[in-house]
């Protein structure tokens, strides 16, 4: 084998996976609070040091956040003059239609560790926070920047789509997630 950086990368991913694959498992076994970051890199057949080059946290194998290049490549896929509820509520289906049905499963597993854990859920604000930073950032604003009534909008709705997707997990997936995000937005809405 060579030492090559495409060599490299492709180490690094499957590192990263069988970390990703390995914690998994255990919080699905165990409960999240209950396996420590030394259980996992063991399991994974890794250093615990190794575990944090991948992952900032335990928690962050499950809390995962989008990139702000995603999050403008969807919301400038939306009418500039459109309300910024209605670019939101159009934004949703476009993020969720680029998921696999491999991808689904993935995204319930992992939530369902976040809706079983307390302490993940209330985690969960702050990666919502953090995506409505990064909506906000990806509107298009005309003068000095984003309204202030705007911010609490993308707030609002981001925190209707956590709620939905909470939903979702706390129902394991029977329904369709975009069923649960769509009536976490109608409630915001008071329809």
């Amino acid at each position: 084998m060579t030492d090559s950086p495409d060599w490299r990368s492709r180490r690094w991913a499957a590192t990263h996976q069988r970390i990703y694959d390995t914690a998994m498992r255990l919080f699905q076994e165990h409960g999240f609070e209950r396996v420590s970051v030394g259980q996992i890199a063991a399991g994974a057949a890794v250093s615990v040091p190794t575990f944090y080059a991948h992952y900032p946290s335990k928690g962050h194998v499950v809390m995962h956040l989008p990139t702000a290049e995603d999050i403008a490549f969807i919301i400038s896929g939306q009418p500039a003059d459109l309300p910024v509820s209605e670019r939101i509520r159009r934004a949703v289906p476009q993020w969720l239609g680029q998921w696999t049905s491999e991808d689904l499963e993935a995204h319930l597993a992992r939530w369902r560790v976040i809706a079983t854990t307390p302490a993940l859920r209330t985690r969960a604000a702050e990666f919502e926070r953090t995506t409505a930073g990064m909506v906000a950032n990806a509107l298009p604003t005309q003068g000095a920047g984003l309204k202030p009534g705007d911010a609490v909008v993308v707030n609002a709705y981001l925190s209707a789509y956590t709620v939905g997707v909470l939903a979702w997990a706390d129902g394991n997936g029977e329904r369709k997630l975009e069923e649960h995000i769509a009536e976490a937005f109608d409630a915001l809405e008071g329809r």
